[in-house]
């Protein structure tokens, strides 16, 4: 977490869902040629293709896409550099910092200890956690922490957060501080009346899972999630980790004079349960599978992990992308309606670091960008994607 989130990590949730391969698309009513036309546009070569290439010929867009269907990768592509000093380029196993996608592990990790009967999506904080006022720990409950609703905001934005956060040097430092600080945090609203993004809430998760579990909330993800998914790459590095490992790609954010910078001097000594896991797109993918594939939860609790729960309301216009279709938080994913069609997913941006994850189940499509540059031509990138895997 950086001194600003930018608005688009904070709505973080970006979903998809829909689209499949040639004749087998979607709808049975859609031709095979149509069908045939949409796979090409995502193929090599295709609109998609070179939609991505003309943005990082003109430097706007660095970092990773993969599009893959029924298991098998439609279009690969790499751009820029991971490190402009080092010069080390982007390459398809290239492990990016994930912003707000982090909060689908954290989702997921609270989903399995819920079917394990250790956490109870009803019980209020209190059970849980100590040092809160009445008005927080005997309302807001699990439930309203994962779906947005608990009224409480974000940690980040409370006075002294980056000056104190600069100091900390350990994984458990960042989370008792930042702890201390969502414990400051007071409600916007009453818990469970409206929908409001709060990475306080998802660092309460977070805490819940470490104290439940017994190990800390790092430790469990990587167990339980990250190992359990076959992620490789996937971790929670700290910040030697990020400037030293020619792996991980260096967040570039642009000024105005329109020179871009590395921003990782920025950011604290390691992610948190609301943001900055880190991984690869190719582990993204994994995860998505193993979700789908019930390797991490049981059938019910996969089903109630990605349901929708609360409708969303609708974000300001982005500039140069699409208008947003109807979202509903679930816990951890977004699911967005368009038309007569559901998708799922996450997205996340933070200086210099854009992340999105999307699939589409009826069609088995899974589609992710990764970057290390600020979030405008990502957000054309996967406005276009949507829009082909969802083309009639």
């Amino acid at each position: 977490m950086t001194r600003q989130d930018l608005p688009l990590g904070r709505r973080s949730v970006l979903g998809l869902m829909s689209a499949v391969p040639v004749a087998a698309m979607a709808s049975p009513t859609r031709s095979a040629s149509a069908s045939a036309s949409t796979a090409s546009s995502l193929r090599p070569g295709g609109e998609f293709d070179r939609f991505v290439a003309d943005l990082a010929a003109q430097d706007q867009f660095s970092g990773t896409v993969l599009l893959v269907n029924k298991n098998r990768t439609v279009l690969s592509r790499s751009y820029g550099m991971a490190d402009k000093q080092k010069e080390i380029r982007n390459g398809p196993d290239t492990i990016y910092a994930l912003a707000s996608v982090t909060k689908m592990f954290t989702a997921v990790a609270i989903l399995q200890l819920v079917q394990r009967g250790k956490v109870a999506l009803t019980e209020k904080l209190g059970t849980y956690l100590d040092g809160f006022p009445a008005d927080v720990a005997d309302k807001v409950t699990v439930h309203q922490l994962l779906t947005h609703t608990s009224g409480l905001g974000d940690y980040v934005q409370i006075d002294g957060f980056f000056d104190e956060a600069a100091t900390w040097t350990s994984a458990e430092q960042v989370m008792d501080g930042t702890l201390g600080y969502v414990r400051r945090d007071t409600l916007r609203f009453a818990p469970g009346s409206a929908h409001g993004y709060s990475n306080s809430g998802y660092h309460l998760l977070g805490t819940i899972v470490a104290q439940v579990s017994g190990q800390s909330y790092f430790d469990y993800v990587r167990d339980h999630v990250f190992a359990a998914a076959g992620m490789p790459r996937s971790d929670f590095y700290t910040l030697p980790q990020w400037k030293s490992d020619k792996r991980i790609a260096h967040p570039y954010v642009t000024q105005p004079s329109g020179q871009r910078t590395d921003a990782v001097d920025g950011y604290t000594f390691i992610g948190s349960p609301a943001t900055n896991a880190f991984a690869s797109a190719s582990d993204l993918v994994r995860f998505t599978r193993a979700l789908q594939g019930r390797e991490l939860l049981d059938s019910i609790h996969t089903e109630l992990l990605i349901s929708p729960k609360f409708p969303v309301p609708p974000p300001p216009p982005i500039p140069g992308a699409a208008p947003l279709p109807p979202m509903f938080e679930t816990y951890g994913p977004s699911w967005k309606l368009v038309g007569d069609r559901c998708t799922a997913g996450h997205i996340g941006a933070s200086p210099g670091v854009t992340a999105s994850v999307e699939w589409y189940p009826p069609t088995d499509w899974v589609a992710v960008k990764l970057s290390n540059y600020d979030a405008q031509a990502s957000t054309r990138i996967d406005s276009l994607s949507r829009e082909l895997i969802l083309r009639h």
